[in-house]
This record gives structure tokens, sequence and C-alpha cells, in this order.
């Protein structure tokens, strides 16, 4: 059963997670949204803060922290912006993570430990320039040459692409096995061959840095290999769940910044003699984003609890990242009905919450995507089988 009262740990983590976005990214982001800033200075301070490695375990050099913390913390981030959301989602769901529950010891040491303290930043790449929901069809190649892989192709649309350290990558030994070719790699900025750009022209999340990934003739050595070959596509399913679980809460931190905006906006607004709150449709717009933040809050209070104790929960985060993240854009629709003119502009944040919001329907697997695979467990076409994967321990993640 869940329980659904906060223990004093979780209380904590997201007060102190509150009071940071407040101190170092709330006064600034305005600024560094209009200048397209990725600003690396918070994200250093977010690993003094332990924030990068917050559900690592301690002997990992991270905080151990279960995932009703994890995923407070990533709520009250992306009430700050997005941005700040997404470094938790590529550098610890779908990088850390991934390698705590796939990487050998030596891995673990060389890379995760690093990580966990906030000393290297990681991302994730699987996405191509022809290649997204159909990731079993990516064209990066891997050919074995002695104790090392030679990598050629490219990635896009990698979150941190162009200022991260380490890179979580995938690439086919065998096109013709699809995913059963696919197979996963740390690479290391540096690596001759290897280079990295930044998109340009974002709708939104200007203040987080969107990059390609380049690779000609890199070679990669066999000890950077996370799993053994062809187990690429399930390291990178499993990596997913991770990080739809930190999309899902942290719009419903994007939703409550919505609606805490909407509601000081209300009362300060008057029309026809009275606050504007006190109209009727205005009040309906609030409700439903309380009603919405309510519903998704459980939905990612279902999913953590399913993951603090180890057990399979694919369908039950990709029903929060779901619903979470259409009703983050909708919330933020409504946010700028509420302000009107002003809504439109970017002298309220509003404007800046649809912008962020629309990115998250998409990444970490389409709204239609997520529609189909609630519909298949629905119909019997998919069921939840036992991954083929070393288990991550439960609660804290830390062995009994």
């Amino acid at each position: 059963m869940i329980d659904l009262e906060l223990t004093p740990e979780n209380r904590l983590v997201r007060d102190a997670a509150r009071a940071f976005a407040e101190a170092e990214i709330l006064p600034h982001i305005r600024e560094w949204d209009e200048r397209h800033e990725t600003h690396l200075p918070t994200f250093r301070k977010m690993g003094e803060q332990g924030f990068l490695g917050a559900p690592i375990p301690e002997r990992y050099g991270g905080g151990g922290m279960d995932y009703v913390s994890f995923g407070l913390l990533c709520e009250e981030l992306e009430r700050a912006d997005t941005a700040f959301r997404v470094i938790m989602s590529v550098h610890v769901g779908l990088n850390s993570l991934t390698l705590l529950q796939w990487g050998n010891e030596d891995q673990k040491q060389r890379f995760l430990v690093p990580q966990a303290r906030g000393e290297k930043l990681a991302t994730f790449g699987l996405t191509e320039p022809g290649v997204g929901t159909d990731a079993a069809a990516i064209q990066t190649t891997a050919r074995r040459d002695g104790d090392e892989y030679v990598l050629n192709g490219a990635k896009i649309w990698i979150s941190l692409g162009d200022v991260a350290d380490h890179f979580l990558v995938f690439a086919t030994v065998d096109r013709e096995k699809r995913h059963r070719g696919i197979t996963a790699f740390i690479v290391e900025r540096g690596m001759a061959g290897f280079s990295t750009s930044t998109l340009k022209g974002k709708l939104g999340i200007n203040a987080g840095n969107t990059g390609q990934l380049f690779f000609d003739e890199v070679r990669v050595p066999v000890a950077n290999r996370v799993g053994d070959e062809g187990e690429g596509f399930t390291i990178a399913m499993s990596a997913i769940d991770q990080g739809r679980f930190t999309v899902a809460t942290g719009a419903v931190g994007l939703a409550g910044a919505c609606l805490d905006a909407s509601v000081k906006y209300a009362h300060e607004r008057h029309t026809f003699g009275h606050e504007i709150g006190e109209h009727q449709l205005v009040k309906q717009m609030l409700a439903k984003m309380h009603q919405g933040i309510e519903a998704g809050r459980l939905l990612c209070l279902m999913a953590a609890d399913l993951k603090n104790h180890g057990r399979r929960n694919t369908r039950e985060t990709s029903l929060a990242k779901w619903f979470c993240t259409e009703h983050a854009v909708q919330s933020a629709l409504d946010a700028i009905q509420i302000h009107g003119a002003y809504g439109y502009s970017n002298e309220y944040p509003v404007e800046r919450y649809l912008r962020n919001s629309k990115a998250a329907v998409i990444y970490e697997g389409t709204s239609q995507l997520h529609t189909l695979i609630q519909a298949d467990y629905l119909l019997g076409y998919r069921e939840d089988r036992p991954l083929r994967c070393p288990p991550l321990p439960a609660q804290g993640f830390e062995p009994a």
C-alpha cells in the first residue's frame, strides 16, 4: 500500500530544493532564457548540494535518496525552470541510474562516482536525425576492432550535448538484427573523432543546452561497453523508465508554477470593479489546474513506490508521464489566458512556462506513443515481462 505521508527526509529535500531554486535560479532565469544561456556555475552548485547524485548510493558518491525524494527534487527544480529539471533527467535518470543498474564495478568507479559527486556532467544519446520513436532503427554503427569498437554516425536533440563530459550512447553492431544488434557505450569528451555542437532556434528550454553528437571513426575501448553486445535496446528502455519518471514529476512542478502565478495575478488584476479571481470562468481554470496537479502527483507517487520496491513500473511511469506533461501544457495555456495580454509577453513567467512545457509531450516518448502503450496494456497486446537486467536495490538503492 502506498503511504501518501511524506517523511521528514522527503520534506527536507523538497524544502532544500525550493530554497535553492529561489536563491540561485529564479532571480536570473528571465535573463538566462532571453540570452539562451546555459549557466554552468548553477549546475556546479547543484552538484555541491548533492542534487546530481540524489538517488545514487552513498558508496558511489550519491545521496541515497528514495524515489519520492528524487521526484520532489525534480518537481521543485522545474517549478523554477525546466532546464534545471532536464539535467536531473539526463545526467541522473538516463545516465547515472543506468550505470548503477548495468555498469560493472570499474565503470561505476570511473564514471558513476564523479557524476554523482557533480564533478562530471553526463548525458544520454539515442535519438538520431532520422530516428526518434523507432529506436530499433538507429543508424550509428559500432565495429569491433580488437580491444576497441569504432563508432560512426550522429545523434541529435541531446540535452547537455555540447557541455557534457560523459555520453551513454547507443550504436548497432548489426543493422539487420534491428533492436537485437544495439549496444551501449560510454563515450568520453576528448576521444579522437568525437565532436559536438549546439542546436539553435529552439522554441523553449532556452536556459538549457541541446546539441548534436558526431562520431567519425571514434575508437571506444571494450572496457567502455555497458552490458553485452546486443543488450543496448534493453538497457535504453530501462533507462527511459527512469527518465520518464523525472519528466512526469517535473511537469507537476511546471503546472504548479502556472497555478501559483495565476492565483497571484487573479488577486492583483481587477475588472468591472472586482478581482478577476471572483469571475467564475477564471475560478474554473484555476480549479482544473489544481485538480490535475493533485492527480498527477498521485500517479508519480504510485510509480515512485514501485521503484522504491524494485518492481517493474513501465506502465505506471508511462501513464504518469503522459498525464502530467499534457496537463502542464494545458495549465500553461490557461495561465496565459488568465493573464490576458500580459501573459503573451515575457514580463510575466507564464509565457516561458508555455514554451518550456511543449517539449515534454515530445521527448521521452510522444503523447501518441504513450496513448498506444496504455491501450496495448488494456487490450492485452502488451504485458510486462521481467527485464533481463540486474535489479536496483530497493528503497534508497542500498542492499538490505
